[in-house]
């Protein structure tokens, strides 16, 4: 199937981004561009978390809902969550109430927190994981990676949780670790050029 799909504006683009009207301007605006704030990095990565097993539709319908039932993904505030955070959480409609994964974001907001201490940033630290362009496959080929297998293993030998290969190489995608919007998408160049002006973190 061709993986391209013309959009509103007659302009070609990745094919997913038309399954849902919500797709659009998160594919042309968010989707593979580069990300080094750490806020938005743990965000992502937690709701990768919560995505396991779903649509992506479903939890970007409920992202804002997710920021407030998690402190806006502010890591320090997370760490923090006693029982009766565990009780809100699980009662929250808004949100996707999965025990297993409310207990690994609190937890993963701990383990952030080491390894802020420890590594300076979580940009600093998953940015190291960057894959060299041309060990890539075709865009959209792909779930994993040398590179989200490496991730997905050093944060596990951390103590993280819930954050699989396939979970990370979606968290890659996302953040611009990786340009893989598809060949002849409109926003592949654009992306392209934001990953190419982009400062890395100091490892």
């Amino acid at each position: 199937m061709d993986k391209v799909v013309a959009g509103p504006d007659g302009q070609l683009r990745c094919r997913w981004c038309s399954a849902a009207p919500e797709f659009l301007d998160y594919h042309d605006s968010e989707w593979g561009f580069p990300v080094v704030d750490d806020i938005r990095l743990f965000e992502k990565l937690c709701l990768e978390s919560f995505q396991s097993g779903l649509s992506w539709r479903t939890i970007l319908n409920k992202r804002e809902n997710f920021r407030a039932a998690f402190a806006g993904f502010d890591y320090t505030k997370i760490a923090a969550f006693g029982d009766a955070d565990r009780a809100r959480l699980m009662a929250d409609t808004g949100i996707v109430r999965n025990k297993s994964k409310i207990e690994a974001t609190i937890n993963n907001a701990q383990r952030m927190g080491e390894l802020v201490e420890k590594e300076g940033s979580l940009a600093a630290f998953v940015w190291r994981f960057e894959p060299a362009p041309d060990t890539l496959a075709e865009p959209q080929t792909m779930s994993t990676s040398a590179a989200s297998r490496a991730l997905a293993k050093e944060l596990k030998r951390r103590g993280w949780k819930f954050l699989g290969p396939t979970t990370i190489f979606a968290f890659m995608q996302a953040t611009g670790l990786m340009n893989d919007h598809a060949e002849g998408c409109v926003i592949r160049d654009k992306a392209e050029r934001a990953r190419q002006g982009f400062a890395r973190p100091p490892c």
